[in-house]
């Protein structure tokens, strides 16, 4: 039972500290982030737009049964 509780009051806390996010505009310059690549490796968005345009687009259910 205690660790129930510890368990929600962190998550209370977590979602009470979390900064809300804004949503972008069109134009608006994305935020850096990194995600890992197919081999594992880190990619970073700063690198890719360092090379030129990047277009993010998501499959929503590329790798699920529906």
């Amino acid at each position: 039972m205690r660790t129930l509780m510890a368990v929600v009051v962190a998550a209370a806390l977590g979602l009470a500290l979390a900064v809300p996010a804004h949503a972008l505009n069109v134009g608006d310059k994305a935020p850096d982030f990194a995600l890992n690549g197919p081999d594992g490796q880190p990619v970073k968005l700063s690198d890719l737009t360092a090379k030129g345009p990047v277009v993010l687009y998501t499959f929503v259910a590329a790798f699920t049964n529906t």
